[in-house]
């Protein structure tokens, strides 16, 4: 799609003289083209579309002192244009937001730009005979001013104003999507159920890569795709609260709503049909499941034929695009001691929803080559005496500095609740404690499931602590930056200061998370983006790079649950290892099996991905 045009619904609102209710036109599917005119003038286009609006050609022109734009919540797919005061408006909802984000910024700039070479006709003589042309797109130059544009809610220049240079620090080009990146999101656009994953090889990768799923860029490229889909039928969940969070999602169960799904089948039909859910469930297209290597095989085989019954459409999973992620050899799903365990690749129904396999093979939260190397052995579950000496050194590792220590990984709960309290009794000082606001006290429960943070944050001077947001990633404020408490502001509020490994001493404020709850309920907890950090799970840890790591393997249970530790740490100088004994690395042999099966298929699944990214996609992003 060019960032000229945009698949959305359109409410057209015009006012009737007398000051009677404006007259509403709701144009569903609707193709909102951004062009010029005879007069090359900015002129909006609604075309086609369904519903009450099947039909519709409108046409809008536009003059940049007049026109008026409110993107306060163009991050939920929902914008406005005000064309003059008093005038009409166009209510855009529905739209991708990565779209509509490049939509309203063509917008703005050709606004603020005005006619472009407007013939210059005798005054005796007709107007030009109609016509219109979509607009050019973005070039450089122009990404580089900032233009004076309409008003918008939230902010920006007035009109009128003289574009200003963009400061040179500023002018770093946006984080893009790899060419293996690209090819994912070019199957989920042309809609195909995908799956991917990290590199699957025996060790050796592919000539020039080295292969580790972890730090993959996967969480960059999930927020593409979830940016590139319409938000009232896309639905993004993950197997663990702390998974959804990061993607701004809600758990697959709770999407679900049939509970464990280990009911009978028509009993967690009848569960799905329950208002609320059902509506959910009707109105999804498109399914994001992230981590999915927690999710049992026999409860997707369950959601399967749930969504059939619920929809009453006989395609797999009742016709909802699924696009899922995560890699098999990190946790498996959980299970009582005396089950198998069945991972989802073995369901029933997986080879009938997921059509398309890609492997993320670029490696970027660690650059250790050997430390690379050494994580893909452990990944396949290979434990080398090459391995075993790099990893048995690093108990001697010292990665402390300026007062803050390493975090101890622990494989079980209940270890680092009792660390983590025992460390902070031991501090002398005053007691600090922060109580999170929640939007609904009724479902703390809920809350605290999905949010990396607790209702009560109780910190020291010399606590060992860790963001759990990113504040500002340029200054390494990253998720899962350690730090160390070295006081309290001394009003009201008294507020931590924390100084941080990568050198900067900041006061850290209340934030806000906000996420799915119950159908129809959105959640949100404000409190301090800290958490204590001289212990921390290893299943609270996925998603997280840590500078500085201590980890005690003696306890691991789980296969790959060695590997998902080790690759919290970004360098082997940061990671130190105790009581390490080979025999808990291992993987799930039919885990191996499947990424060989999958390996071998990768060039045909390479050859059908570049079949749907085409070359408008292609020019698309690289304007954007």
């Amino acid at each position: 799609m060019a960032a000229a045009e945009l698949r959305c619904t359109v409410a057209v609102e015009e006012p009737l003289p007398g000051g009677a209710a404006p007259r509403r036109r709701v144009v569903r599917g609707a193709l909102v083209l951004l062009g010029r005119n005879e007069l090359r003038q900015p002129v909006l286009r609604v075309l086609g579309g369904t519903g009450t609006g099947t039909g519709t050609a409108l046409s809008f022109p536009l003059s940049g002192d007049a026109v008026r734009l409110f993107a306060r919540f163009a991050g939920e797919g929902r914008a406005a244009v005000r064309l003059a005061p008093g005038g009409a408006q166009l209510l855009l909802s529905d739209c991708p937001p990565d779209a509509l984000r490049r939509f309203l910024r063509l917008l703005r700039h050709k606004l603020a730009a005005g006619p472009r070479g407007a013939p210059r006709c005798p005054r005796l003589l007709a107007r030009p005979p109609p016509a219109f042309a979509i607009i050019s797109p973005l070039r450089e130059r122009d990404v580089l001013r900032r233009p004076g544009r309409p008003r918008e809610e939230g902010g920006g220049e007035e009109p009128g104003q003289r574009p200003a240079e963009v400061p040179r620090a500023e002018r770093r080009p946006p984080a893009r999507l790899s060419a293996e990146q690209e090819a994912v999101l070019g199957a989920v656009r042309s809609g195909k159920g995908v799956f991917f994953t990290g590199c699957a090889g025996e060790g050796r990768g592919r000539p020039g890569f080295l292969c580790l799923p972890l730090g993959t860029g996967k969480s960059f490229l999930l927020k593409k795709i979830v940016g590139s889909l319409p938000p009232n039928s896309t639905y993004a969940t993950a197997s663990t609260g702390v998974a959804a969070c990061h993607i701004g999602g809600t758990t697959l169960h709770a999407f679900a709503g049939i509970g464990s799904g280990k009911a009978p089948l028509e009993q967690c039909i009848q569960l799905a049909e329950r208002p609320g859910v059902r509506q959910h469930w009707l109105a999804c297209q498109h399914l994001i499941i992230d981590e999915i290597s927690m999710v049992d095989g026999k409860f997707f085989d369950k959601l399967e034929a749930v969504a059939r019954a619920v929809r009453k459409r006989d395609e797999p999973f009742g016709g909802i695009q699924l696009i899922i992620c995560g890699d098999f050899l990190q946790l498996p799903p959980v299970c009582k001691a005396n089950e198998e365990i069945k991972f989802c690749f073995q369901a029933k129904s997986w080879r009938k929803c997921i059509h398309i396999n890609m492997e993320l093979t670029e490696v970027r939260r660690q650059t250790d080559k050997t430390f690379i190397s050494l994580l893909s052995a452990v990944r396949l579950g290979r434990c080398t005496e090459e391995v075993t000496s790099l990893l048995m050194q690093t108990a001697t590792n010292r990665s402390e500095r300026d007062g803050i220590l390493a975090t101890r990984l622990c494989t079980h709960k209940d270890d680092v609740e009792l660390t983590n309290e025992k460390r902070l009794q031991q501090l002398s000082g005053e007691v600090h404690t922060f109580e999170a606001l929640d939007s609904d006290p009724m479902l703390v429960k809920l809350i605290d499931a999905q949010c990396p943070v607790g209702g009560k944050v109780v910190l020291k001077v010399g606590a060992q602590v860790m963001l759990a947001k990113n504040l500002d990633v340029s200054q390494g404020l990253v998720n899962g930056a350690r730090g160390v408490v070295v006081g309290f502001e001394s009003d009201q509020k008294g507020l931590p200061k924390v100084r941080f490994l990568c050198g900067v001493t900041q006061i850290i404020k209340m934030e806000r998370w906000v996420f799915k709850g119950p159908p129809g309920v959105h959640l949100s907890r404000q409190q301090l983006p800290l958490k204590l950090a001289w212990a921390i799970s290893i299943h609270k840890s996925q998603g997280m790079s840590l500078d500085c790591v201590e980890i005690s393997l003696s306890r691991v249970f789980e296969s790959g649950q060695a590997y998902v530790a080790l690759s919290r740490a970004r360098s082997l100088a940061g990671l130190r290892v105790l009581d390490f004994d080979p025999k808990v690395v291992r993987a799930d042999p039919s885990v191996l099996q499947f990424y060989r099966q999958l390996r071998r298929h990768q060039l045909l699944t390479q050859d059908s991905l570049h079949t749907h990214s085409d070359a408008d996609e292609k020019e698309n992003w690289k304007s954007s």
